[in-house]
């Protein structure tokens, strides 16, 4: 009992738990209106677009890499999205169009780091402002409405006799998918593994720059995603639309468990961390909490989010060499 206690409370998802009850507390402390179902539902809502993003940058932070460019592939999807709305293509055409352009610029950014051998933090952060800047030429300043009550509905829309998004069963769907590769198929072993010592995995025959490039092209795909999804929920196509949103998106990776060095990480971690960012600033927005103070917080939480999961690491490792000194002083 005692083993699976300390199990437990090594486990970083079980203080992500932890803190995001401390969190529905103080919001509910801070607004008679926070715990309503409207404000859950809303909130929710809010966040898909981010959580859609975490999925995949997990991968490839385990896998040793970053992507900062998503919150501009976003907007990008977002402001093409507008732009083929207005040549008046049906939306079956526009929006698998989009995705693809998505895909094409993840696979520019996987090119670059795994071919050129440029440092992945480096071409996001380049690419972060080539898209943002090609959103602004494709859409100019001006925003695109006028979509279609099916394409809103599903943005900002629930599933009927529920207040659950019709977001969410998207994110969900993903979520429970991305488990499943990473955590129980010969896919996640190998990100595990180049995360961990990508020159080992290299002579372990793991195709490393092949793995590395479909996580780049897979995180554009759904970035782009997240720009629809955004683009419905806001009933509105911008080219500045997703902006800021990669600080809570690598917050809520790292805060969730992902090492930040590559070869550790839980999906189900990034999971909670993306519930425990939207609990906390959705508390603060209904505490008139000024968005600057907000950002100012979760600068704090992605240093605790670097931080935190080493210190758990270590106290897991103190821990089991004493259970090892222990079980070795019963022999």
């Amino acid at each position: 009992m005692s083993a699976l206690r300390d199990r437990l409370l090594a486990r970083w998802e079980t203080l992500l738990v932890v803190l995001l009850i401390a969190f529905l507390v103080l919001g509910t402390s801070l607004s008679p209106y926070f715990l309503s179902a409207s404000n859950f539902s809303d909130m929710t809502s809010n966040l898909m677009e981010k959580a859609i993003m975490a999925l995949p940058l997990a991968l490839i932070i385990i896998a040793g890499e970053i992507d900062l460019s998503v919150e501009s592939m976003a907007g990008l999807s977002s402001a093409l999205l507008g732009f083929v709305f207005l040549l008046r293509w049906p939306l079956w055409i526009d929006i698998p169009l989009v995705l693809a352009v998505g895909a094409l610029g993840g696979l520019f950014n996987g090119l670059l780091v795994t071919r050129a051998g440029l440092p992945s933090l480096v071409v996001t952060l380049g690419t972060l402002a080539l898209y943002r800047g090609l959103a602004s030429v494709v859409l100019g300043p001006q925003s695109v409405s006028g979509w279609p009550d099916s394409f809103t509905n599903f943005g900002f829309g629930d599933v009927p006799g529920t207040l659950i998004p019709w977001p969410f069963v998207v994110f969900a769907v993903l979520a429970v998918a991305f488990i499943f590769v990473l955590h129980t198929t010969w896919i996640g072993r190998q990100i595990f593994a180049i995360g961990k010592n990508k020159e080992a995995a290299r002579f372990s025959g793991i195709q490393v720059a092949k793995v590395k490039t479909l996580l780049f092209v897979l995180s554009g795909t759904l970035s782009a995603l997240a720009g629809v999804v955004l683009t419905a929920r806001l009933s509105s196509a911008r080219a500045d639309n997703g902006q800021g949103f990669v600080l809570d998106v690598v917050t809520a990776t790292l805060l969730g468990g992902v090492n930040i060095f590559g070869g550790e990480g839980t999906i189900a971690g990034v999971v909670l961390a993306v519930f425990v960012i939207g609990v906390l600033r959705n508390g603060l927005t209904l505490a008139d909490v000024s968005p600057d103070t907000q950002s100012v917080v979760v600068g704090a939480l992605l240093i605790l989010s670097v931080a935190g999961p080493t210190a758990v690491r270590r106290i897991r490792s103190a821990w089991s060499s004493r259970s090892f000194v222990q079980s070795a002083s019963h022999r």
